[in-house]
């Protein structure tokens, strides 16, 4: 079916006329997954009404504090010393993402991450309308294993280069979005178009600087803004463990042990967001516990040796988190 509607979108067939008319397919890579975490570095290709490329441009960001994951993204303190502040590069990356639809591998993350960037800025960042293709190749119904971009970028046989390099993994996603897009506008299909609303208004909490040392994704102290509240239970049912090299799964059990980059809280939200179960404690029903100390003595730890309970670290969960499957039925 997909071949057939490949096929029929390469043809010089009427082209859907509520299609946007361009886009700005985005990548950014950043000091964290936190609110107030900040981008370090950013790539735009822009493509035209059928997905063709226009241009392309990237950016390294001096986030003026400790850039987080190195081993992830590469990016030492010493590398963006030099590089630009985003109040410097908010005018050129503004133009290359006005009057286009931002299209991202889990867009909502890159989206937040902008519309912060300006907010904190005091601009708006001029993006009405985003496009994830994690949800445009649900609505297609492509044979992935999983929703990571690599699994897309081999579907449609694109090389990957450097792998959260931004300027790389937009590439590959531009490359990976054409055919998609040509297969959704062969089969009539709808955009999974979402409203992107700016930001007005910005307040950081202290983080470390540049060049001094946090735990990875950024330490915080723990803030007295967040009014503590009851969540809701979990709407979906427990599917069972997590299991390495697979993605999560809504509904999972994750149980956390020992200190977290992230304040605890934020990360807890991240999970209920993605529609796991957040407990309290660890059983034999927990499908994962996320430790940055696994060789640690606490009752989590120690319980899950017993009952052979799957265990990351909190970078690793962090990636989990962006490739979420979808509960049963």
């Amino acid at each position: 079916m997909l071949e057939d509607l490949t096929t029929a979108a390469s043809s010089p067939t009427a082209w859907p006329a509520a299609y946007p008319q361009g886009y700005a397919v985005v990548d950014v890579e950043t000091t964290g997954l936190a609110r107030d975490d900040r981008i370090i570095s950013a790539a735009v290709y822009r493509l035209d009404t059928h997905g063709e490329v226009e241009d392309h441009w990237y950016t390294m960001v001096n986030p003026e504090r400790d850039p987080g994951p190195v081993w992830i993204h590469g990016l030492t303190s010493e590398v963006l010393e030099g590089a630009p502040l985003f109040q410097d590069i908010a005018e050129e990356f503004a133009t290359r993402l006005e009057g286009r639809v931002l299209v991202a591998h889990n867009a909502v993350f890159d989206w937040q991450m902008i519309a912060r960037e300006y907010a904190r800025a005091e601009r708006e960042a001029p993006v009405r309308q985003r496009l994830c293709t994690i949800a445009l190749s649900k609505e297609l119904g492509l044979p992935l294993p999983n929703h990571k971009l690599e699994s897309l970028a081999a579907h449609f046989g694109v090389v990957q280069q450097r792998a959260h390099h931004a300027l790389d993994d937009a590439r590959v996603l531009a490359e990976a979005f054409r055919p998609s897009l040509r297969a959704a506008a062969a089969g009539g299909v709808r955009l999974p178009l979402h409203e992107c609303r700016p930001l007005t208004e910005w307040a950081d909490r202290p983080a470390p600087r540049i060049g001094q040392q946090s735990g990875g994704y950024g330490s915080y102290q723990p803030s007295s803004w967040r009014p503590s509240r009851k969540r809701p239970a979990c709407p979906y049912p427990n599917p069972g463990r997590y299991e390495e090299g697979k993605p999560l799964k809504q509904g999972m059990r994750i149980a956390f042990s020992g200190d977290t980059s992230v304040e605890r809280e934020l990360l807890e939200d991240r999970a209920v967001e993605a529609g796991l179960h957040v407990a309290t404690s660890l059983s034999r029903l927990t499908s994962l516990l996320v430790t940055n100390d696994p060789d640690s003595g606490t009752s989590k730890v120690v319980k899950a040796r017993q009952y052979g309970t799957p265990v990351v670290d909190e970078a690793a969960f962090g990636q989990l988190l962006r490739d979420v499957e979808p509960a049963d039925g």
